[in-house]
């Protein structure tokens, strides 16, 4: 294993902000050995890819002679929102993952999403893991740009996860990690599971065990090891139902996170603390998966309280 630096900058503060990846390669050079990226932390307050990445940078180590290609780990690119537990790049207040590609001679998030965008170009393919913010809980899904998704859906079905939620085009995603490295040329995965600033065990060694797998199938690894992953349902056949708070409030949920859910299933209460009213009740709008779901108790009028899968896989 090496420890290497992808890019290092001066801050005001007298100190160097700087990046760092490990990099896992078989003892013996193959010919032309497969690489893949597995890249977390580009948001301050998302955590779940670093445990995910620990448990992954300790299996290859307790297995280097099962490595057959080049595994590069990025755990966290966003070091000083990490630092400081937000979600953007400090400072500036901006989302670093809205300003890919950058530039060397761009601001300092651009000069850094610059440099790991060129680092990770020329892998075969690239893992980008998120969690949710604060607000939501996600079960592990996979968020692929519709774009793409030809070359990329086929990856994203050995990833052990259980959604597979396939985006149509959006302008603002042209300035995503997940869309400058599609475009150039390596295969980009997003996965989102959990909730911000938290681990979730069970997530982090879910999708663990689909990195080992889409690697054993890739030729990057190889063992003797069999990692059974699930079958995810997929927006391909259904549609993805949004429901929203029509008030302000405590939101109670009444389900549980992933249950499988029919039409007109109560979802929770939004209630009222100072006088024990129930102000609304929401109510299932379509059969299907509870794949988002609140985390964060208050509520406003539109938040966001949960997302249900509704097609022909949810029904199974």
């Amino acid at each position: 294993m090496q420890i290497l630096e992808i890019f290092s900058s001066k801050l005001p503060v007298g100190e160097n902000l700087v990046i760092k990846k490990s990099r896992f390669e078989p003892n013996s050079k193959l010919q032309t050995p497969k690489r893949i990226s597995i890249v977390s932390g580009i948001h301050g307050d998302e955590l779940e890819g670093q445990y995910v990445t620990y448990l992954l940078a300790a299996w290859l180590k307790k297995n280097p002679q099962a490595i057959r290609g080049t595994i590069d780990i990025y755990p966290g690119i966003n070091t000083l929102g990490i630092d400081s537990i937000t979600r953007g790049f400090p400072l500036y207040e901006v989302d670093l993952n809205r300003v890919f590609p950058g530039g060397e001679d761009d601001f300092l998030p651009g000069q850094l999403v610059h440099a790991l965008a060129l680092d990770v170009q020329g892998s075969d393919i690239a893992i980008d893991i998120h969690s949710s913010n604060i607000f939501l809980r996600e079960i592990p899904q996979i968020r692929i740009n519709k774009e793409f998704s030809n070359a990329t859906l086929p990856l994203a079905k050995e990833l052990n996860c259980d959604f597979i939620w396939i985006h149509d085009a959006v302008t603002v995603l042209e300035a995503t990690f997940s869309h400058t490295l599609n475009t150039m040329g390596t295969k980009t995965l997003v996965v989102e599971m959990g909730v911000g600033m938290r681990l979730t065990q069970e997530y982090g060694l879910q999708l663990l065990k689909g990195i080992l797998n889409l690697m054993q199938k890739e030729g990057i690894i190889q063992t003797d090891e069999v990692f059974e992953v699930r079958e995810p349902f997929s927006s391909e056949v259904g549609d993805v139902f949004y429901l929203n708070s029509p008030c302000s409030g405590l939101f109670v949920p009444a389900l549980s996170h992933c249950d499988v859910i029919k039409k007109d299933d109560k979802i929770g209460d939004i209630v009222n603390p100072l006088d024990g009213d129930i102000f609304e009740t929401l109510y299932a709008p379509h059969d299907g998966i509870l794949f988002t779901l609140r985390e964060y108790p208050v509520v406003y009028e539109g938040s966001l309280i949960a997302r249900i899968f509704g097609g022909n896989d949810a029904k199974n």
